[in-house]
């Protein structure tokens, strides 16, 4: 076991406080590493160095910085192998699962290469009367990322990239499950050029999370979580002053249409319901075939890929489809649902409670579920589950199904598969969520359009990542310029005020 420190003005920081959280291995279940939880003095001590820092960083031209983000992008891809581990060993999720996170974060920073296009304003000349008008975007200052345990490359990189191109510094509190990688992107960073303070990486709990908020200097908080704790940082940002874009919880359906191609469908639901064990706010968790005949057609296919599906540790080889969960109390919790889903009357048709694996007893493993004949009633439909769990609800009609989606209570992604293209467009227009896949399971905006839920599964009116970033890192100043005619007369100038 080692203890982890914090990232401070350019370097490792032992913590200061006695107080310390716990690091597994979820593969088998023991405690691999310390993490210090920050005092809120720790958290105003790395705020104020970020300050002093972002001051010259600031005043460096867009393309500088664009350059530090484009050798940073290189160094991602050269020590992509060393970040996935990272990410495997922490999280549990396979190595081409965390290659992916780290994938879908560098693409981000490939846009931000991109940074002084992205940042330019708006210019008219002649508004009246010698009146020239112009915009600039111009940086906030101190801002913070408090990103998840589930992504712990892509979501920290969806934040820091962006504020720090636009000439932000930034205190990223990543997960305390999943600190490494954030700590080895803060080394790369300032092996690519970025000065010291501008990227202070502090880990901690509600303390620091609390201490984040009600620091004058902090001017903007990007959160990604549970939409309780979302709710929370976005009321309390808020009524600080401070710009908040908080990203919550998600229960994500899939509409499977009589013509749809039931064989797609069934690879697509199991690959993104089981995919990562379930710990992703895209996964889709519920199935929602249209018509009774449809939907034992699809359990038939369903049933088969499901039993296949490989459970083991990262390094148990590229066949093993996801690992465990990320805790034991997440897996008790995974667990207790499956047993209220059982208990409310929904079939399990195949359920994942008392897998075990050879070697790995103690691990966080916990075996594929599916549940046919789930109701909107029922705890395991209501709640995210954040687990390995795929419910099934029949619905009789295309409008009953997308009834449904409207109704709940969160927005992030949905889907449809079908062969009818007048079908996939009323969908996509009349659905009530953020991010819409047509044939498509998971669908998450490439990194140049902008990714965000919708209803409880988002607090704010700007997105991460693409256009919505540069926006809401960034103020806007307008200048109205006026400028007086000269005459020249005899080798002098004489101004007059132009009408």
């Amino acid at each position: 076991m080692h203890d982890i420190k914090h990232w401070i003005d350019g370097a490792y920081a032992a913590g200061t406080s006695d107080r310390h959280s716990e690091v597994f291995n979820p593969a088998t279940g023991e405690v691999q590493a310390r993490v210090p939880l920050a005092t809120a003095a720790e958290i105003d001590a790395a705020v104020d160095r970020a300050a002093e820092a972002q001051v010259g960083w600031a005043a460096t031209n867009p393309q500088r910085r664009a350059r530090v983000m484009m050798k940073f992008g290189a160094l991602i891809q050269r020590d992509m192998d060393k970040l996935a581990e990272a990410i495997s060993r922490e999280h549990g999720k396979t190595l081409p699962d965390a290659k992916g996170d780290v994938q879908r974060g560098l693409e981000v920073v490939e846009v931000c290469m991109g940074a002084p296009h992205m940042l330019k304003g708006e210019a008219m000349t002649d508004g009246g009367p010698g009146i020239d008008l112009y915009s600039m975007r111009q940086p906030l200052g101190v801002v913070a990322g408090i990103t998840p345990f589930n992504f712990p490359a892509m979501i920290p990189l969806w934040k820091m990239a962006p504020a720090i191109v636009s000439g932000n510094a930034m205190i990223l509190k990543p997960s305390e499950r999943t600190p490494t990688c954030s700590l080895l992107l803060a080394e790369l960073l300032k092996e690519a050029g970025l000065p010291d303070g501008v990227l202070q990486v502090v880990h901690g709990d509600k303390e620091a999370v609390d201490a984040i908020l009600d620091n004058e200097t902090v001017q903007a908080v990007g959160f990604v979580g549970s939409t309780p704790i979302a709710q929370y940082i976005y009321g309390r940002a808020a009524t600080n002053g401070k710009r908040a874009q908080c990203f919550g919880g998600a229960k994500n359906h899939m509409i499977i249409m009589p013509d749809a191609d039931l064989d797609k469908a069934a690879d697509a639901l199991v690959g993104s319901g089981y995919g990562a064990a379930g710990e992703r706010c895209m996964a889709i968790s519920v199935a929602v075939p249209v018509g009774e005949e449809t939907a034992d057609r699809l359990t038939e296919k369903l049933i088969p890929r499901i039993e296949k599906l490989k459970v083991g540790p990262y390094t148990g080889g590229d066949d093993v489809d996801y690992g465990p969960l990320i805790t034991g109390a997440a897996k008790e919790r995974v667990e207790g649902l499956i047993s209220s889903g059982i208990d409310q009357g929904a079939e399990a048709l195949a359920d994942g409670r008392g897998f075990s694996l050879q070697g790995y007893e103690n691990g966080f493993f916990l075996g594929p579920t599916f549940f046919d004949r789930v109701t909107p009633d029922m705890d395991i439909y209501r709640e995210e589950i954040f687990g390995p769990v795929l419910s099934q609800v029949r619905m009789g009609s295309y409008e009953d199904a997308l009834d449904l989606v409207m109704k709940n209570q969160y927005g992030n992604g949905t889907a449809i598969f079908t062969r009818d293209g007048d079908a996939a467009r009323d969908f996509a227009a009349r659905v009530n969520v953020g991010m819409v896949g047509i044939n498509f399971p998971i669908p998450v905006p490439l990194s140049y359009f902008t990714f965000g839920g919708w209803k409880k599964s988002a607090f704010g009116d700007l997105n991460q990542y693409g256009p919505d970033a540069f926006r809401f890192y960034t103020r806007t100043k307008t200048v109205t310029a006026r400028w007086f005619s000269g005459i020249k007369d005899g080798g002098e100038f004489h101004f007059k005020a132009m009408d």
